[in-house]
């Protein structure tokens, strides 16, 4: 059960459900892309080289390193509107959580970089009554979450 579902208030529904966007694997992708590539050129050269099978063994070993981290972040973090409150929760050793009333919700801004809005991820922050700003990097679809939020405002 998620942490989400585990905190929900009596009566109290998810209307949107967001996650993070593929994009935090893309260190993972050029870590194995760069191991392919040297181990690729030191078959096809004529003497292979020592140096080359090491540089490829720990570009491999980078690649699963971050496949590994980026895997964990993607299943620890959990972003929610419910019909009362915005939940999101990052982190599994080290635990950041937000839980703003959704009457309480001042603004969500959206921010994204050239990149982000061609694949469709950007930076949510979360603004509160009292100034109380808090900022979610990577989400996938953010215009969508600040659209669900803004619907059930009113």
């Amino acid at each position: 059960m998620s942490f989400i579902d585990k905190n929900l208030l009596s009566n109290e529904v998810v209307i949107y459900r967001a996650r993070l966007h593929w994009i935090i694997f893309f260190n993972t992708l050029l870590y194995l892309l760069l191991s392919v590539i040297v181990c690729g050129y030191n078959l096809a050269s004529a003497e292979p080289r020592q140096l080359l099978w090491s540089i490829s063994a720990l570009a491999l070993l980078m690649a699963c390193i971050s496949a590994i981290s980026s895997y964990i972040r993607h299943m620890t973090s959990e972003f929610a509107i419910t019909n009362k409150r915005v939940l999101i929760k990052v982190g599994f050793i080290q635990r950041h959580s937000l839980e703003v009333l959704l009457h309480k919700v001042e603004g969500i801004g959206v921010n994204q970089s050239i990149l982000g809005r061609v694949f469709g991820f950007g930076t949510i922050i979360v603004t509160g009554t009292g100034g109380t700003k808090e900022t979610f990097d990577q989400i996938a679809s953010p215009l969508e979450f600040r659209k669900q939020v803004q619907m059930h405002l009113a």
